[in-house]
């Protein structure tokens, strides 16, 4: 990357999850999760609730395993997504409000007897997505930050953890939305929070809640959490397709955004592995984008 790198002061490298399967870094996760299910849990099926990556990946790896799946997401949820997930075998429920989302799964929970999939507290999700952090450091040994986009938190502990483990001189930052600080809010409370959304560029990073194994991780294992506005999203974004040939959703390019608005401190050319968490992008955002549409 080196045009963006070189704007960033850094030796840039990213890590292309927008073009693992089902366009995001989530099968990585629910791959782990769905294979420690027993027999008696896989005949009774699995429910996740997502914006849309994590729905993908838990229905891309609930057909892998043969276990049913029902998808709740919210009706403004990306149609790229909401196809996608039915595309991959999940049986799709829309949901009109964010404020009874847990309410409906509940419902769901109850009536199906099927397992909910936690999409902020499961370990086994969070351990997929540390995979991450470990081909980070295998394919970028001299590594000196890692950027990770931030919604509810479980890639950041992921990556963060796995990369502690090992290296804990690589400095590990988040990057989380302007308009709604989750995460670090939670981590100052020592406790997971709610917030209420509004809409964005990168939809992919409107978690409304956390958890407390977040919270934990987070505060023990990442270095520093920033934010960016939704015009230095859609800059990245343009950059990353212009100089990058990368088509990368808004969720993805924060790491970037966050890079080129000088987010993250001084660099000194070292090296800086930015993750590009997914690329399901719909074609009419794509338009407003690349046209420097001011609405997200």
């Amino acid at each position: 990357m080196g045009a963006l790198g070189a704007r960033c002061g850094a030796s840039l490298y990213v890590k292309c999850e927008n073009l693992q399967k089902t366009g995001s870094y989530k099968p990585r996760g629910a791959l782990v999760r769905l294979a420690q299910l027993d027999d008696e849990e896989k005949r009774r099926g699995v429910i996740v609730m997502s914006a849309g990556n994590l729905a993908q990946g838990v229905a891309y790896a609930a057909r892998r395993a043969g276990v049913r799946c029902w998808a709740v997401m919210l009706e403004t949820a990306s149609v790229t997504k909401i196809h996608a997930t039915r595309g991959y075998g999940a049986e799709v429920i829309l949901h009109s409000e964010a404020a009874t989302w847990f309410d409906r799964v509940e419902e769901l929970r109850s009536r199906l007897g099927a397992i909910v999939i936690d999409p902020w507290a499961d370990a086994a999700l969070i351990a997929g997505y540390g995979s991450i952090g470990s081909e980070i450091l295998e394919d970028c040994p001299g590594v000196g930050i890692v950027v990770v986009p931030v919604g509810g938190g479980t890639l950041i502990s992921g990556i963060a953890a796995a990369i502690k483990l090992s290296h804990p001189e690589v400095r590990v930052v988040g990057v989380e939305l302007a308009s709604g600080r989750l995460v670090q809010a939670s981590v100052a409370a020592g406790e997971p929070l709610r917030l209420a959304r509004g809409p964005s560029l990168a939809d992919g990073l409107a978690s409304p809640t956390t958890s407390g194994l977040v919270v934990e991780i987070v505060g023990r294992s990442v270095d520093d959490l920033v934010a960016v506005s939704e015009d230095e999203i859609r800059e990245a974004m343009r950059g990353l397709l212009q100089r990058g040939k990368l088509l990368v959703e808004g969720a993805g390019a924060v790491g970037v955004a966050a890079l080129l608005a000088g987010r993250i401190g001084r660099l000194g050319g070292q090296p800086v592995v930015a993750v590009l968490s997914g690329g399901n992008l719909d074609v009419g955002r794509l338009q407003e984008v690349l046209r420097g549409d001011d609405g997200p």
